[in-house]
């Protein structure tokens, strides 16, 4: 039986800190009581800590592990404002659930217990944890979300036999009971469940979840008796565990692994075969990585001059306005009507205005919101170093006018390299290498993170990429979608590589960002004015 991708583990050495992670640490260490109303814990955030999984909570230690993969880079927020947790809602979101562990897992399991008995109690405390934390804590709802799709994965799902369907409901379905998703959520996955297990079967299982959702936190007999009273359920061999097909989960085929695939696929904007493809690649192509220096001075003035053709961009559509007038036509204003009878009665110059007219005003130059997007895939590993300096050059200009930026890097998956209201000060030379499948996570992210698609603003997202992505078409929908929104979308391409070109976007083709600077500031203008 799969355990949880998030754990309690007990005698276990601690993970190595990491210098470039010490602030996170701090932070969150300072944070934890904030949580769980413990004084005696400690956070370590690190790359690769979790023991394994995305986070976990050490009970013997008191210390919970949080592994940094799911932040991305350190400079990414600052952890001791309030405002970072919008910026890694997932990561945030298993310190809750860790912390969630460490107030409400006061129950240990007793020596002799069978091993499948041990693993469902483990699923049954997933949903009990995050039931008492909702309950004691409720905005932390909100940040628990992010977090289900991040403890489950295809392979939770492997066959379609009772237990299987069981592990799943107590994941998902009791995740519901707990009112943490919806059941609008994982209406596939309660169907496919409902057909392998029976109504019946289920129901009874539900019963169980809900009543270890109720059971007081020092309570290890009741906990051990429902997870004993699961096996009985299912007709399972509490000593004997279950057979696990060995198979690549991307290809798991049956009704479960479908169900399961629809609604990951779903939560992360993808259809199913797309999902499938970004794991496959996932699983073979490592994260973006990245080494920083400082702007060359080539660098510095083309920002510069890219800066100054920015600060002179203005939408093109004219702004309704209203402006005072002494005479008609237009709307009367009563108090100041009065105010200039009583100045011509005392024989003074009328000053006030008593009508108000509608009229058209020059547009406005409102802060620009740009998102920068690099692709840090492997056929951009010739351009990698004039596309970064492509890619600081944009965001650096922006943020000199007082531009709202973010920069982002995808590969496999999207990496928030310089968050918004953060200064790039510092070039970021990727390590191009792995897959592309994340262009459509990044631009969400971008959108997350500078509401790209609200109106009233002036809004760009500039791409640094060959346009060789595995997902086109939703790609494509979400640039189209962009667009219609009034949002301008910049497409710096490599000149001598061959890629995909997308409708909607501005496109340019660029050897040298240094030597086109002229060229990317016209295109960039350009798009701008025609949003």
């Amino acid at each position: 039986m799969p355990h949880p991708r998030t754990h309690l583990q007990a005698g276990t050495a601690p993970a190595t800190g990491d210098p470039d992670w010490q602030d996170w640490s701090t932070a969150w260490t300072r944070h934890i009581p904030v949580l769980t109303g413990r004084t005696d814990l400690t956070v370590s955030v690190a790359p690769g800590a979790g023991g394994g999984a995305p986070a976990c909570f050490y009970p013997d230690t008191c210390r919970i592990e949080v592994d940094a993969t799911h932040i991305g880079s350190p400079d990414i927020a600052n952890p001791r404002r309030a405002g970072h947790k919008r910026l890694v809602p997932t990561a945030y979101g298993l310190l809750v659930h860790e912390a969630a562990h460490a107030a409400h897992s006061r129950w240990r399991t007793p020596p002799g217990t069978p091993p499948i008995v041990a693993a469902v109690t483990e699923v049954l405390e997933e949903s009990r944890i995050e039931y008492r934390q909702r309950t004691r804590r409720r905005g932390d709802r909100r940040w628990l979300r992010h977090t289900v799709t991040t403890l489950i994965s295809a392979d939770d799902a492997p066959a379609d036999d009772p237990w299987h369907a069981a592990h799943l409901a107590g994941l998902l379905l009791a995740r519901v009971d707990a009112r943490i998703i919806t059941a609008k959520d994982i209406k596939g996955v309660r169907t496919a469940v409902t057909t392998v297990l029976g109504r019946k079967r289920l129901l009874q299982l539900r019963d169980l979840w809900r009543q270890a959702h109720s059971t007081d936190d020092t309570d290890a007999d009741t906990m051990i008796d429902l997870a004993w009273r699961w096996c009985r359920i299912l007709d399972i061999d509490p000593h004997r565990r279950p057979h696990v097909p060995t198979a690549d989960p991307a290809v798991f085929t049956g009704l479960l692994a479908q169900a399961l695939t629809d609604y990951l696929a779903h939560t992360a904007g993808l259809t199913p075969a797309e999902y499938r493809d970004q794991q496959i690649t996932a699983r073979h192509s490592p994260p973006a990585t990245w080494s920083r220096r400082d702007p060359t001075d080539a660098e510095r003035a083309a920002a510069r001059t890219l800066a100054a053709r920015l600060a002179r961009a203005r939408t093109h559509q004219p702004e309704p306005d209203t402006r005072p007038s002494p005479v008609p036509p237009g709307r009367l204003r009563t108090r100041h009507a009065i105010t200039a009878q009583a100045q011509i009665a005392a024989g003074a110059i009328p000053t006030a205005t008593p009508w108000q007219r509608s009229t058209q005003s020059p547009p406005p130059k409102p802060t620009l919101h740009l998102g920068v997007i690099v692709d840090a895939s492997y056929s951009m590993h010739p351009y990698a170093a004039p596309m970064s300096s492509a890619g600081w050059i944009l965001a650096y200009a922006a943020r000199s006018i007082d531009a709202v930026t973010a920069t982002i890097a995808f590969g496999s998956s999207p990496t928030l390299l310089v968050a918004p209201r953060q200064r790039p000060t510092q070039v970021l030379e990727l390590h191009a290498y792995g897959g592309s499948s994340a262009f459509t996570d990044a631009v969400k992210l971008a959108d997350e993170v500078l509401h790209l698609r609200q109106p009233g603003r002036l809004r760009m997202l500039a791409v640094v990429s060959d346009g060789d992505l595995p997902d086109i078409d939703p790609a494509q929908r979400l640039v189209t979608t962009l667009h219609r929104a009034g949002c301008a979308v910049l497409w710096l391409r490599p000149a001598d590589l061959d890629g995909h070109t997308f409708t909607d976007t501005t496109t340019l083709l660029v050897a040298d960002p240094v030597q086109a600077i002229g060229h990317i500031a016209d295109a960039a203008v350009t798009a701008l004015e025609r949003a």
